[in-house]
């Protein structure tokens, strides 16, 4: 018996303790006895029990902290380049006697603001189907020097000619896109990993939420750049003197402006490289039960059984092998697919357009002066500003809305409230669009712009996010993550590319130089509230992932259930 006793010692398992805690209504780790998945007929790893059942502890905001920076980077990077792309049609884009200012053809401009959305694109499925080959901690390194690298490459495009440097700023923004790609299905599905069921969506969320934090961080730092440097270098108006309006030294505006995003990743590599591998992809995909619960013991600080042949059961069975393209996932989990990639693909239409192009919007009901009444610099300073104040207002605090509801209110009804309110308020916009034209009204359209941006982040811009990471098994989660985070950019590309021809003026002799006529700012904001009123309807597709474990909702504890409560 004194041998047995130090054997079990040795191997980091105490029989009474586990017993006691199961009899237990919580220990001093935060067990909870009720919980169905601390139940042995549930099937379930002990390691994964204890994940689920663990208390919220400083890993889950370390963990926060250092998946939620790329984010903040990722947005950061992506949505920079809305503020500096009138500047970057001044200096390189003038014409001479020209009466309005030099703007980027329409083929550029397509270029340099959707560029980075196809790297993005690429990188989600990329990198998606890498980290469930690989594992997740040795692919999210990778993405984040990627991001910095291609930051600051971004910023030192090569030469004066325009041809020269637009071509390098869309190469280097295509690969900082593919980085930021990466980024996406991997800590999303590090955060679910490391979750406990109870708080799971609040966690994810604020990984996501870190997102507003990157465009209010862009738009301030744009403010700043642009006030120092119009109070260092004056310079006149476009209509007073069209050359001077333009210093020379607004050349280092944009240029600060796109690597300063390299910054907050740059800060965090040393701790994404610490973090331990999830025990669910060491467990479950790489099939090291004794990784993981070694892993885990020393995060969560208490002794977790390693379970190996648990774990070589669960794989030996077919039903926990099929692949992506098999009969048996279409079955299970075809559309659940279905529903995340439809819905992450109509939010991103309308939430890119809104965001890349709102400068736009704001410049067509007068709320941003016309650029011939401002010099270079003083137009950046103005659209960050305007930026800033929607991010201030309405996007950060959506997004923090998410994270302290989501877990009470369940994903299923944030999502179909978001893209309900986002249709109310498009049509509310789009309809009588005249009487928003005018003077005395452009602080009540602001408001109510705000609000679908308030929406889109209180409601499917975190959920589309948060759901994809719980439904799918682990051997699949970040693939399928991946997958229906590049519908969602192909999504932003439609947005990105389609409105900026959709919201051109049907007068041709009001479009932008270049544009052909398009459908009018009205029609296209109609346009983007029907896209919404689908995202409402294709919510039905996603099922509701609150409360339940990540093993309950894949159906990878299936089997064991049925076997064991026979």
């Amino acid at each position: 018996m004194a041998m047995m006793c130090v054997i079990t010692k040795k191997v980091g398992i105490n029989i009474g303790t586990i017993a006691k805690r199961r009899r237990s209504r919580r220990t001093k780790t935060g067990f909870l006895q009720k919980d169905p998945s601390m139940d042995p007929s549930t099937g379930n790893l002990q390691v994964l029990n204890a994940l689920d059942g663990a208390k919220t502890q400083w890993y889950h905001f370390t963990a926060i902290v250092i998946a939620g920076m790329g984010f903040f980077t990722d947005a950061y990077d992506l949505f920079c380049i809305s503020l500096v792309t009138k500047l970057l049609g001044r200096i390189y884009y003038h014409k001479e006697g020209s009466p309005t200012p030099g703007s980027l053809p329409p083929e550029v401009s397509a270029a340099v603001n959707g560029v980075a959305l196809v790297g993005t694109l690429a990188g989600q499925l990329f990198f998606g189907w890498l980290g469930d080959k690989l594992g997740r901690k040795k692919v999210y390194g990778i993405t984040l020097m990627l991001m910095c690298l291609c930051s600051i490459a971004s910023g030192l495009s090569f030469g004066s000619h325009p041809k020269g440097v637009m071509t390098t700023l869309c190469f280097f923004r295509f690969w900082l896109g593919f980085g930021i790609g990466g980024d996406y299905p991997l800590s999303a599905t590090i955060m679910s990993e490391y979750s406990n069921k109870k708080t799971r969506g609040g966690f994810i969320a604020a990984v996501f939420a870190m997102q507003g934090f990157g465009i209010l961080g862009g738009g301030v730092f744009a403010i700043m750049i642009s006030a120092i440097f119009n109070s260092r270098f004056k310079a006149p108006p476009y209509e007073v003197d069209p050359i001077k309006s333009t210093v020379p030294e607004a050349d280092y505006v944009w240029r600060i402006v796109l690597m300063v995003g390299a910054l907050p990743a740059l800060l965090t590599y040393y701790w994404r490289m610490k973090m331990p591998e999830t025990a669910r992809f060491t467990a479950l995909v790489a099939k090291n039960a004794k990784k993981a619960a070694s892993d885990m013991s020393k995060v969560l600080q208490v002794d977790i059984e390693a379970e190996q042949e648990k774990v070589d059961e669960v794989m030996e069975d077919s039903k926990h092998s099929f692949g992506l393209f098999s009969k048996e996932f279409a079955k299970r989990h075809g559309l659940h697919l279905l529903g995340t990639t439809s819905t992450w693909f109509l939010l991103d239409i309308a939430f890119y357009s809104q965001n890349l192009f709102q400068k736009d919007i704001f410049s067509a009901i007068g709320w941003i002066p016309p650029a011939k009444t401002m010099n270079a610099i003083q137009e950046v300073y103005k659209i960050a500003r305007a930026q800033t104040l929607i991010a201030l207002c309405s996007t950060v605090p959506g997004y923090w809305f998410t994270v302290f509801l989501i877990d009470k209110m369940g994903r299923f009804t944030i999502q179909l409230l978001g893209f309900s309110m986002m249709t109310i308020f498009m049509f509310v916009l789009a309809f009588p669009y005249n009487y928003w034209t005018h003077p005395e009204n452009n602080i009540k359209f602001v408001v109510i712009y705000s609000l679908t941006f308030f929406f889109a982040n209180f409601g499917p811009n975190a959920t589309t996010f948060v759901v994809p990471a719980e439904i799918f098994p682990a051997r699949l989660r970040s693939t399928c993550h991946g997958i229906s985070a590049a519908s969602g950019k192909l999504g932003a590309i439609v947005g990105a590319f389609g409105f900026l021809y959709l919201a051109q003026s049907k007068d041709p002799k009001k479009t932008s130089e270049g544009y052909p006529p398009g459908i009018g700012v009205k029609n296209s904001l109609i346009v983007l509230g029907v896209i919404n009123l689908l995202g409402t309807l294709c919510t039905f597709l996603v099922p509701e992932t609150k409360g339940k474990s990540l093993e309950e909702m894949s159906g990878e504890n299936e089997e064991e259930t049925g076997e064991t409560r026979a």
